[in-house]
């Protein structure tokens, strides 16, 4: 994703008082680009329209559920979403997360709060600005049956394109790069989250096996990204290595 002095954010709450209070706070923190919509249908409409680079969702909406909306918003373009719920359960924000948002705040919420979690998400975005020049292609990762394209956020499977959300994808690639190594969910949080790894457990866990299950032969005896017991995870590319 590309740098941009000025980012672009989108509020999206039926609440229109709560949208209205996050924007004018957003406002005074110096974010001057901050649009708003009430509805499904608006929000996709005003998406499609400004290309944002930070999405506030919440996941109730009158005409749809803003996990749907996710879904559409990462096939238009790979954006920050931070999901904003009156629901504080587990399997809702596990969930979230296992999508790939950015975030899970639960209502009610200070503005202030919700500003600095907007800055924080866009500060590793503003801090690796991107060269005007055309930008040097990554290397396509093929191994075995699989192929990654970094560039083209695309993941093949024996020659079929697997569906990864922008989180599922960021994980692997740094499994990827990171080949024969144990990292510990510490690591993994910090590294791919860039988040303190309290909370994360679960989440982890969660998109780890969705991957496990989109590239493995058997999800239950991974060939590829192996469980290290007490110590994390390592993806085994030799595995003669590793074999007894």
């Amino acid at each position: 994703m590309q740098r941009k002095e000025h980012p672009v954010i989108l509020i999206i709450d039926d609440e229109e008082e709560i949208a209205a209070l996050i924007s004018a706070v957003l406002k005074r923190e110096g974010f001057e680009h901050v649009f708003t919509a009430s509805t499904a249908q608006s929000g996709l409409d005003t998406f499609e329209r400004i290309h944002p680079d930070l999405v506030l969702l919440d996941i109730m909406l009158p005409d749809g559920d803003g996990f749907e909306l996710f879904g559409a918003f990462q096939k238009i373009k790979p954006t920050l979403i931070l999901f904003i719920s009156a629901k504080d359960e587990e399997m809702d924000r596990l969930l979230g997360f296992a999508l790939g948002a950015e975030d899970y705040i639960t209502k009610p919420f200070s503005p202030k709060e919700v500003a600095y979690r907007v800055k924080a998400r866009l500060k590793h975005l503003s801090a690796h600005p991107i060269a005007e020049h055309e930008p040097q292609r990554k290397e396509k990762h093929c191994f075995g049956d699989l192929c990654v394209d970094p560039d083209a956020g695309e993941v093949w499977k024996n020659g079929q394109l697997l569906d990864f959300t922008a989180k599922e994808l960021k994980l692997l690639l740094y499994f990827i790069e990171n080949p024969n190594r144990i990292l510990s969910k510490e690591m993994i949080c910090r590294d791919v989250w860039q988040e303190d790894f309290i909370g994360f457990d679960n989440t982890i866990s969660v998109h780890i096996r969705k991957i496990r299950l989109k590239i493995e032969e058997d999800p239950s005896e991974p060939k590829w990204i192996q469980t290290v017991i007490g110590l994390g995870y390592k993806f085994v590319l030799d595995r003669r290595k590793y074999e007894a």
